[in-house]
């Protein structure tokens, strides 16, 4: 599904690829309560599209529906469980497959969240979360009131033109290395394939607490909020509580071993000023994301359950830390073979 033949992990490409747009004649307009928004509250990916409708506010424009968190074997599934939607309220669907099976009856990649769909031609238009928070953020400001829309904020709002091209740039190596590089520690089925992809991911977060450590900006690319920053988000609050132990990217700890990652997220999950109405907390659900790996590490589906320690990668860690961090538990697993 993830891994390929030399036991590396690459990502299934996106099926769904269409596009809302305000230009005249464009297929799918932006319209309040046209398009709705399915998530599950487990799901990194899910999570910062439901963020960012959240911090554009569009609640009342696009309708959200939330799947159960448990990836059943029949795939993501409607049971009301926990406060989730105990059905498809559009069509009386119990499993989100049948969404994919009505846009395209001969669907055959995975079923995967989120999905924007469009109510009036009943088809999805976009499952790439990356694509769906760029359109919530430029595609929708003539339906919000004035002080909401992008245009009328100090800053720019979270792409502003004379950064764009280094939020772009910043994103993608965030992308690569640290949103899609727990998966890459996680996934892959060979020893080599770990090491290489976890030591990279480290780096990466190094390399951002470097950023942070920079005069006395707030946040990635200075004081306000960016899309560097929303991206990388829902990938460092669920860190420790997730990705350290179940994917073994447990070289470092975000709040015992960066001190300016765990400032910056704390920033952001406590903020309920007006630019960010509470958005980063409300989008984060830690019972949902605890349970779903949990279930996930129980049924073997990511790591294999038999580890030791190797001293080489442990050498590494003391050097790049300058600490023995091996005592406090934070020494790099190896998978047995």
């Amino acid at each position: 599904m993830f891994e390929q033949e030399n036991g590396t992990f690459e990502r299934q490409v996106s099926s769904f690829r269409s596009w809302i747009s305000s230009k005249p004649g464009a297929q799918f307009p932006p319209e309040k309560d046209r398009h709705v928004l399915y998530i599950n509250l487990g799901c990194r990916w899910a999570s910062r599209a439901n963020l960012v409708r959240t911090l554009n506010g569009l609640e009342e424009i696009i309708q959200i529906v939330i799947l159960d968190w448990e990836l059943f074997p029949e795939g993501w599934s409607f049971t009301g469980r926990d406060g989730t939607d105990s059905v498809d309220p559009l069509y009386g669907f119990t499993r989100v497959c049948q969404l994919y099976f009505k846009a395209e009856p001969n669907y055959s990649a995975r079923f995967t969240v989120p999905v924007l769909l469009d109510k009036k031609s009943e088809t999805i238009v976009l499952n790439e979360s990356s694509e769906i928070i760029r359109i919530f953020d430029r595609e929708f400001d003539s339906l919000l009131p004035a002080n909401l829309r992008e245009i009328s904020k100090v800053n720019g709002g979270p792409l502003p033109p004379h950064l764009e091209q280094e939020t772009n740039d910043m994103n993608e190596w965030i992308y690569n290395l640290i949103n899609n590089g727990v998966y890459k520690a996680g996934f892959p089925d060979t020893q080599d394939g770990y090491e290489s992809n976890v030591i990279a991911l480290f780096e990466s977060l190094d390399r951002v607490e470097d950023i942070l450590a920079k005069g006395k900006e707030k946040h990635l690319l200075g004081y306000h909020i960016t899309d560097a920053d929303i991206r990388l988000y829902p990938t460092i609050v669920r860190f420790d509580v997730a990705y350290h132990t179940l994917f073994m990217c447990n070289l470092k700890m975000i709040r015992h071993d960066y001190p300016r990652i765990q400032k910056w997220l704390m920033r952001l999950y406590w903020d309920e000023s007006e630019e960010t109405r509470g958005a980063f907390k409300k989008s984060k659900n830690f019972d949902a994301v605890s349970d779903l790996n949990f279930l996930l590490s129980s049924h073997g589906t990511y790591a294999d359950e038999c580890l030791t320690d190797q001293e080489g990668i442990c050498s590494y860690i003391e050097k790049a830390t300058h600490s023995n961090r091996a005592s406090r538990g934070h020494a790099v697993a190896v998978r047995a073979s």
